[in-house]
């Protein structure tokens, strides 16, 4: 697979002031007229932002010393005013040309009289880690600031925090295709004889690769990534535990990720090295490969608009062991803006019954998961041990259903 062409900074600079802009036009009063707060306040310091101050922030732009974002539902729109030195380039406006922190402090206390909000949400939520970035420290001199009878308006922002990070717009699923394509493109070339030599390679060295190419390409990491190999008892006994190469007849899967245009990729794929003779994998694997696309589908149909994410794997998984699929797993989460978004959270590879707080979180349209499953079954070939097969494929639940952003690994990339 040929690398697709990466936009220089100062282009992708202008393609996430856009996307900002547009979640603010529409994600953002969304989010607050459905969860009730006619005020949101986003505090923050430059060298520990606010993750939500973060999804609101162009590129290329300086935060100096401390960051105060206001929302204020009018009836008719909603106001942005950033109180800080940081410019916005004009995402918010502007009231304040100060230095001296007391001003800051004292005008938004100012803003908040003025527009004497109902509820005031701010981010202090305690079940979504994006939700609780207001510092205690901040949050004292809020309560300082303010007026008594405002701070006991003061609400967990965390319904606020879910819609808007956990959302994505039209122009973001569209440019997730994008970023697959990237992502992709880097695993291939990863699972392919210009990274690979059997008997020389380790999957150390394959890391190192994966984290310098996405470094060329001027690409962060969504989270660091991993090269598994997967061995038969067989093999095992002939090289011995401490071998550490990749050899023919080995099976290797990547978990890897990367972060363009701010939007996080999450993908699980799987290689095979062949042995002589050989010119795919083993049938036994595609077996395998099989119940896993026997999953995926079912993952793909049980999407609902309105059902929590612990409704989606109870479904999931019923008709998953009705329709006869060998040990099902599903450990799937909400990405986008994060890695593990505030969306829905679908089981865990420890939880498959449960998750508490995350998994009760409701499935909105627009919604983008990253579809990470397994299924696992014993293989003659390996004396009746279990192979099992974790995937991962990027897919967006829009206009109610639930699609792949790109096409699905069918085949096992070979060398």
């Amino acid at each position: 697979m040929n690398m697709p062409r990466i936009l220089p900074q100062r282009d992708q600079a202008a393609v996430v002031h856009g996307l900002i802009k547009g979640r603010l036009e529409t994600i953002l009063p969304a989010a607050m007229r459905e969860s009730g707060f006619d005020m949101w306040l986003i505090i923050c310091q430059e060298d520990n932002p606010d993750p939500i101050f973060s999804t609101m922030c162009p590129m290329n732009t300086w935060c100096p010393i401390l960051q105060m974002l206001i929302f204020f539902d009018t009836g008719t729109e909603i106001e942005r005013i950033n109180l800080s030195m940081t410019d916005m380039q004009g995402l918010f406006q502007q009231p304040w040309k100060g230095t001296n922190h007391s001003e800051q402090w004292a005008m938004l206390a100012k803003a908040v009289k003025e527009r004497a909000p109902k509820r005031i949400g701010i981010n202090i939520g305690s079940i979504q880690w994006a939700a609780g970035g207001l510092t205690q420290n901040l949050y004292q001199q809020l309560v300082i600031a303010l007026p008594q009878e405002y701070v006991e308006r003061l609400e967990s922002a965390e319904p606020m925090v879910v819609h808007w990070a956990g959302t994505l717009t039209g122009e973001e699923n569209e440019l997730y295709e994008t970023v697959t394509d990237v992502a992709k493109a880097i695993i291939a070339e990863c699972f392919s004889t210009k990274v690979v030599t059997p008997g020389v390679t380790t999957t150390d060295d394959i890391v190192w690769h994966y984290r310098q190419r996405a470094a060329d390409l001027g690409l962060d990491l969504s989270f660091p990534p991993f090269f598994i190999r997967r061995r038969s008892e067989a093999m095992q006994l002939q090289y011995g535990s401490d071998d550490p190469y990749l050899r023919a007849g080995d099976f290797f899967q990547c978990d890897v990720g990367i972060k363009y245009f701010r939007l996080c990729s999450d993908h699980q794929q799987w290689c095979y090295l062949l042995l002589p003779g050989e010119t795919d994998a083993p049938a036994f694997a595609y077996e395998v490969f099989d119940n896993v696309h026997r999953l995926q589908d079912i993952f793909r149909d049980e999407f609902r608009v309105g059902l929590t994410g612990n409704e989606m794997l109870t479904n999931i998984l019923s008709r998953a062991r009705r329709e006869e699929v060998p040990n099902p797993r599903i450990y799937s989460h909400n990405l986008g803006l994060f890695l593990h978004q505030p969306g829905p959270l679908i089981g865990l590879p420890w939880e498959q019954e449960r998750c508490e707080g995350r998994g009760d979180v409701v499935l909105r349209d627009n919604m983008a998961f990253t579809m990470e499953l397994s299924v696992s079954q014993p293989m003659p070939e390996w004396g009746g041990n279990e192979f099992r097969m974790s995937v991962e494929e990027m897919v967006v639940f829009t206009g109610g259903k639930c699609r792949l952003i790109d096409e699905r690994q069918a085949k096992f990339h070979l060398i």
